[in-house]
């Protein structure tokens, strides 16, 4: 009977790691979904991947009517000639503490300078526009992801540098002063920002335009509870690079002394997107194993958090406050058209997961 009892035992505690490792699925769509973040009160809000040329760019979904809406509006999901106040090409999104989503606009769809744009979900009303100069955004730029540093005043950018069929050459950082928007380019095509030559491979298949791997530098980033570190690397590369905050956005330093300022953190697989809980742990969309993993601070060894067939090319990873979880998009990105010689071949549904971290997150970052 004992001898029943634990193997029983050891059974539940089996299916409950397995069933963790799967994941939740929280909602499906029609369209691809990018990155997530949330407003004050937990509703979701998801950029549409801008490589499926998306006809809304941002939607809000609302966790007590289960409706999907533009966001903030339709008419800032609809591009026209008469003026820029539109939203071209959406893929990075974070909120802030005081209520404000912001979106990183790459504008690569239409002739619109880059911007971030703020919209205030406790107002219901524009918050703010920062534009992002030529000088920060050579032709190459992908801004890809970003930190919103309220405490220090700054977004702090990760930008590919493939855009316009760059080669992720010119990675690099992006940091915009949020008191007067002067915005500088950082440690373009240095060490910690450049690709590795890590081919991405999913399912024995090289992710290549022409028959060209694809290289992407600078690409996931977050920051700690307090703002002290910004942890980041290349999407192609095996290694997470942190700098203090207080370094990355001192005018005073040169290239070399910021440089010399970066720490190796740990290893790492080809990864998207990347947060954080408040003990330090990093948690990281594996690309190429469908899963989502986490660096664990105490010793930076690595695990899996949650595996599932359906997260395919995870990518957005977020926390939402409200309820404790972990949220991930499953955006099918290897999947496109780009990827497979003109043929989408992306299938419906697209997932968003769910998970809870190992201790609470860090939902404003």
């Amino acid at each position: 009977m004992k001898q029943l009892i634990t193997l029983f035992y050891l059974s539940f505690i089996i299916m409950n790691c397995n069933a963790q490792k799967k994941g939740e699925v929280f909602m499906t769509t029609d369209q691809a979904v990018g990155n997530i973040t949330f407003t004050l009160k937990g509703d979701l809000v998801y950029s549409h991947h801008p490589f499926f040329e998306p006809g809304n760019r941002v939607m809000i979904y609302d966790r007590t009517t289960k409706t999907h809406q533009p966001f903030p509006n339709k008419e800032w999901n609809t591009p026209r000639e008469t003026d820029d106040n539109y939203l071209s090409n959406i893929l990075g999104i974070r909120n802030d503490k005081n209520g404000v989503v912001w979106m990183l606009d790459m504008a690569q769809r239409n002739d619109v300078t880059p911007k971030i744009v703020g919209w205030n979900t406790k107002t219901n009303s524009l918050e703010r526009i920062y534009y992002l100069p030529v000088s920060a955004m050579p032709k190459e730029s992908q801004p890809n992801d970003m930190v919103v540093d309220t405490k220090n005043g700054y977004f702090i950018i990760a930008d590919e540098g493939i855009g316009n069929g760059g080669d992720g050459s010119k990675a690099a950082f992006i940091v915009v002063d949020m008191k007067t928007g002067k915005t500088r380019r950082l440690l373009e095509g240095t060490r910690t920002t450049l690709p590795e030559n890590a081919p991405t491979i999913i399912n024995g298949k090289h992710l290549a335009v022409k028959g060209k791997d694809l290289l992407v530098g600078n690409d996931g980033i977050t920051a700690d509870k307090d703002f002290e570190w910004i942890y980041y690397g290349p999407l192609n590369g095996t290694k997470i690079y942190r700098i203090r905050t207080v370094d990355l956005i001192n005018e005073d330093l040169t290239e070399n002394q910021l440089d010399s300022k970066i720490e190796t953190y740990s290893d790492k697989p080809n990864n998207g997107g990347m947060s954080i809980d408040i003990d330090g742990n990093l948690y990281l969309t594996a690309i190429e194993t469908n899963s989502v993993a986490v660096v664990l601070a105490k010793d930076l060894s690595m695990k899996t958090m949650i595996q599932d067939d359906n997260l395919v090319w995870p990518d957005g990873v977020s926390y939402n406050d409200v309820d404790g979880y972990m949220y991930v998009s499953a955006a099918q990105v290897n999947k496109g058209a780009a990827f497979n010689s003109g043929n989408d071949m992306s299938t419906k549904p697209f997932y968003v997961f769910r998970f809870k971290p190992l201790v609470k997150g860090v939902a404003f970052r």
